[in-house]
């Protein structure tokens, strides 16, 4: 029998609505948990257990308030809380102590969750590794920016976590610590109350143990209440894989993986699944995903690099002067050709297939913490502005989970959910 940290969401939800299970057991379940590997895993910046047990308590007195009723829940420490404080992971921020929630905070509360507390994230959601070890083995990597977030939810301490993703932040530590992690759709979730990095390429996500959670999660973070409803397909989905121009990179665990996954969706919906060649305007996208990634970061950093700029890691100063370094005409040329390929894999989407299966990093977590991985397989999705999941499917030669990712059409993130829930529970029977 599950202890109660051990439920997914879902489950949590169903048994506290069936009175079998009150928010305030779970709650100590789940602190209890964090007690026991936050010392080795330190996924945590702050946690409030007092305030969150009071919160519970109040929870259990109450009629449903929504879809998280009862559920704990970490959020990434780049997003404003009115009850804790809010750094960035920035020293420059040390005594930031906002006055309100982020938009999607304010809503998961509202929906019944209890904030338990803030999750690491590198400095400013860039490269810079934090103090978190990935929970499948502490010597490698959890990934970044959102590593807080992965590892505790990897870990089993909450069923929820909140990311974010400007180039591969909810994907690959999702995927490096065998979680499932979503990147909704451009825009679904209202970026208030969020640190901005890149603001064309910012997406907020979340981080679960199952697809179905992932849903409820996003669905009250974004407001979009049907995509808590996972629809049985009623025909079968066009799938392809694709390893994009970069696909060379990619390691041979991670090429297994795809495969392997292809066969797993040939077998589960009866169908093809053929490679995919992106349009030749793809051949440089990730190249100027970095460049207006970077571009805007220069001016969204503007503060810092101003007024504290001997408190910024030396990695950011420079990847800062280089944005700066890039011209208004090019930064502007990038933008148009991105609109371009948009174009034309919003057409490729909907003219030829429905689901692209995709590596979600090159391979399994890299060992030791200097580094969060590289974000390769993920930089033209996010630029392109698509709706992303991955999934821990496979294991590569180290023991550590290698993630496959689904891409879909813009705005179609209950499609794309709705393969992922299949494929899932289809590699779980």
């Amino acid at each position: 029998m599950k202890k109660p940290y051990q439920l997914s969401a879902t489950e949590a939800s169903k048994k506290i609505q069936a009175n079998q299970l009150s928010s305030e057991e779970l709650l100590r379940s789940c602190i209890e948990r964090i007690e026991e590997k936050e010392s080795s895993t330190q996924a945590w910046v702050e946690t409030n257990f007092k305030a969150a047990i009071d919160r519970a308590r109040y929870l259990d007195r109450s009629a449903n308030q929504g879809l998280l009723h009862g559920l704990p829940f970490g959020v990434k420490d780049l997003f404003d809380t009115h009850d804790f404080p809010t750094r960035y992971g920035s020293p420059i921020y040390e005594n930031n102590r906002p006055n309100s929630d982020a938009v999607h905070v304010s809503l998961m509360r509202q929906a019944g969750g209890i904030l338990l507390g803030k999750t690491v994230t590198t400095e400013f959601a860039t490269f810079k590794g934090g103090k978190t070890r990935n929970p499948r083995n502490p010597e490698y990597t959890p990934g970044g920016s959102s590593s807080g977030s992965a590892a505790a939810v990897a870990d089993e301490m909450i069923p929820l976590a909140t990311g974010s993703q400007t180039a591969a932040s909810v994907i690959r530590p999702a995927a490096f610590c065998g979680v499932v992690g979503y990147k909704p759709t451009y825009g679904k979730i209202s970026l208030g109350g969020a640190k901005s990095l890149s603001p064309s390429l910012d997406t907020l996500g979340s981080f679960s143990r199952t697809v179905e959670d992932a849903a409820s999660c996003v669905a009250v973070m974004s407001g979009d209440t049907e995509l808590a409803k996972i629809d049985k397909l009623s025909k079968k989905p066009r799938i392809g894989t694709c390893l994009t121009y970069d696909g060379h990179l990619a390691s041979a665990d991670t090429v297994a993986a795809i495969a392997h996954a292809a066969l797993l969706a040939e077998d589960l919906f009866k169908v093809s699944v053929p490679e995919i060649k992106l349009p030749a305007i793809f051949k440089k996208m990730s190249e100027l995903q970095g460049r207006i990634m970077w571009s805007e970061s220069a001016r969204s950093f503007s503060f810092e690099q101003t007024n504290h700029a001997e408190e910024l890691s030396q990695q950011l100063r420079g990847l800062i002067k280089q944005g700066a370094a890039i011209s208004y005409e090019q930064y502007n040329a990038d933008l148009i050709v991105a609109e371009q390929a948009r174009m034309s894999i919003d057409q490729l989407l909907s003219q030829e297939i429905d689901v692209i299966i995709a590596p979600s990093a090159i391979g399994e977590a890299p060992h030791g913490h200097t580094s969060t991985g590289d974000p390769i397989f993920c930089r033209v999705w996010t630029l392109m502005g698509l709706p992303c999941i991955t999934l821990p499917l496979f294991k590569g030669p180290n023991g550590m989970p290698v993630g496959v990712q689904l891409v879909a059409r813009r705005g179609r993130d209950r499609l794309l959910l709705s393969v992922a829930d299949a494929l899932l529970k289809a590699r779980e029977a």
